[in-house]
């Protein structure tokens, strides 16, 4: 069916109001959005024509990319209800067919909205009223409807787009040990030829996919650039109903046990299925998965060289779900010690209302050991946010740490694609500038 920009802006202006109110306030929302539908006082003679560049609302298919807004709809859910068929246009003008034809838009138009809204009532009911009451689990999802309207200079993907079409091969893959299974998506550039490359693995977000972070972080354009591997291990809903990893469990923050050892598991696998220089595999992830990348680079050492966190959390800041949500409000309670130093890079938006940007801090602090000197650099994107830059180096003048605060950002992937979720294209660019620090670390 047909909608005019009105009603398409009416509809973002509603999904803006639900967030803020609630599931209860679904119906009246819905109601508002509707009104430019229905006829002016004194009644029309003909029904609205749609103008040229009218846009056709369609249900979106089940995908595995999770939800960001209702652009997206969660993988396992039940499937959307029957495609909203075109509204019957009546031949001959008149009060009655009008009516008629506006009674049939309203429903057709409130069908296309209600089959886009169960993810949506879904996240809203997990946040509750205070953004936690109903939790289930730690969830990242990012509070504001990005994925129609871009908020905020965030935006969400379409979670049945695919990854870009590049040289390189993106092919699927799977582990299983004692811990269980995970598949995984591995990037193999055009260049590879069997010579060692570096190996870059990468944890998404909650909601996430291996495709879909592929394609907000752009990662493997990078691998095409600057020739590496990258692996994308891929959270199942069975471990996690929002495709968290969870680093709040204290099995999961264990050495040979849990998902870390899965994670671990599949790095070795295509160090031994490919040529791959050990002394530059990297592991980098966002928000659950930033928690995650640093667990690992904390519990394996001697197999990652760096860590890269966006929008994460310190090791063993959490041992269960109500530890998880203090630590991501930024109240840390007695933790374990990190052992020793982790070259590491950081980026947190000081706007993050989800993982609260002292966790930033805390890395860098349990992250940068024994440094002798920090360089403050402020600067700002052309057109894009503005950022403050603080350089850890150690004794030799090496950088040990990099933290990277970025002012007006909130939780989403820092310079990412706008195809992707959770990503806010006004930069800076945290996928290269990881990318950067990482080859210093070899």
């Amino acid at each position: 069916m047909k909608l005019n920009d009105k009603l398409f802006a009416n509809m973002r202006a509603a999904t803006k109001t639900l967030m803020g109110q609630g599931p209860k306030s679904a119906t009246q929302v819905i109601q508002e959005a509707l009104k430019v539908l229905t006829p002016h006082k004194g009644g029309a003679a003909h029904p609205p024509q749609a103008p040229s560049g009218a846009r056709e609302i369609t249900p979106p298919m089940p995908s595995l990319h999770g939800a960001q807004g209702f652009s997206q709809a969660r993988a396992g859910s039940a499937p959307p209800g029957p495609q909203p068929q075109p509204a019957s246009q009546p031949h001959a003008p008149g009060a009655s067919s009008h009516e008629q034809y506006v009674k049939s838009v309203v429903q057709d138009a409130t069908e296309a909205f209600n089959n886009l809204m169960p993810d949506l009532l879904a996240k809203l009911d997990r946040a509750g009223a205070n953004g936690h009451a109903a939790f289930k689990m730690p969830n990242f999802d990012i509070s504001g409807m990005n994925g129609m309207n871009g908020m905020n200079g965030m935006q969400g993907g379409g979670a049945s787009s695919p990854a870009e079409a590049l040289p390189g091969k993106f092919t699927d893959g799977s582990f299983t040990n004692a811990a269980g299974t995970r598949t995984y998506k591995l990037y193999v550039p055009s260049s590879y030829t069997g010579q060692p490359m570096p190996l870059v693995v990468m944890l998404h977000g909650c909601t996430q996919d291996p495709d879909d972070f592929a394609t907000g972080t752009q990662m493997n354009v990078l691998a095409e650039e600057m020739q590496c591997l990258v692996v994308y291990p891929a959270q199942s809903m069975q471990a996690n109903s929002s495709r968290c990893w969870n680093w709040f469990n204290a099995v999961d923050q264990q050495h040979g046990q849990g998902e870390p050892s899965i994670i671990a598991g599949i790095t070795e696998t295509i160090m031994h299925n490919h040529a791959v220089d050990a002394s530059q595999v990297y592991v980098a992830g966002l928000s659950a998965g930033g928690a995650m990348a640093t667990i690992m680079g904390t519990l394996y050492p001697e197999l990652y060289a760096a860590v890269g966190v966006h929008s994460g959390l310190p090791f063993a800041s959490a041992h269960d779900l109500p530890s998880a949500l203090a630590a991501m409000k930024g109240n840390f309670g007695p933790q374990r010690a990190s052992g020793k130093s982790i070259p590491i890079i950081v980026f947190h938006g000081d706007k993050d209302t989800t993982v609260h940007p002292v966790n930033g801090d805390e890395l860098i602090k349990r992250g940068a050991h024994n440094v002798m000197q920090e360089i403050i650099e402020p600067g700002r994107v052309p057109d894009g946010h503005a950022y403050t830059r603080t350089v850890h180096q150690a004794v030799d003048g090496t950088p040990q740490a990099e933290q990277w605060l970025i002012h007006g950002a909130g939780h989403a992937w820092s310079g990412g694609s706008a195809r992707g979720s959770y990503t806010d294209g006004k930069g800076p660019d945290a996928s290269r500038e990881m990318m950067r620090f990482f080859q210093t670390k070899r």
